[in-house]
């Protein structure tokens, strides 16, 4: 990964700031994986990127749905948890490779837990590493694959 940006951030409120200004810098298009520790905060970076999009819906982890879609925004944003899956290919069987066709991708999709399916995801992405400080601090690494 070559590193773009960092920074720290003292709260949930100040990490999803950061996943909200993100969000104004980019469109339909474009893949990010979320790596991080459980509870590091990659659901409430969701929640911060798609304030940032325009989505008013609510965001929650996808964890036993392993999909949630939110509209209502500039995109749609495609909210995956790949933390139960086993495989790449346990993915391709429920067709989750399509959302990585940058070519036909009408939105902008979001992968929490992508090394649970390594190899499924080989286009261009960005991404976003989540290190847990202490019960408040995060450090958000922001690079390019």
């Amino acid at each position: 990964m070559k590193e773009l940006f960092s920074v720290e951030t003292k709260s949930d409120k100040e990490t999803m700031a950061v996943a909200e200004k993100l969000a104004h810098t980019v469109g339909k298009g474009v893949v990010f994986t979320l790596h991080g520790d459980l509870g590091a905060g990659k659901t409430h970076f969701v929640k911060g990127f798609a304030k940032g999009i325009g989505s008013g819906q609510t965001v929650t982890s996808p964890t036993f749905t392993l999909l949630n879609v939110y509209e209502g925004g500039k995109c749609p944003i495609y909210h995956f948890d790949m933390y139960r899956l086993g495989s790449k290919e346990e993915a391709e069987e429920l067709g989750f490779n399509e959302y990585f066709d940058l070519k036909n991708l009408d939105g902008i999709v979001l992968v929490e837990w992508p090394e649970q399916v390594e190899g499924l995801i080989t286009c261009p992405h960005i991404e976003i590493k989540i290190e847990k400080i202490d019960d408040n601090r995060r450090k958000i690494i922001v690079g390019s694959n």
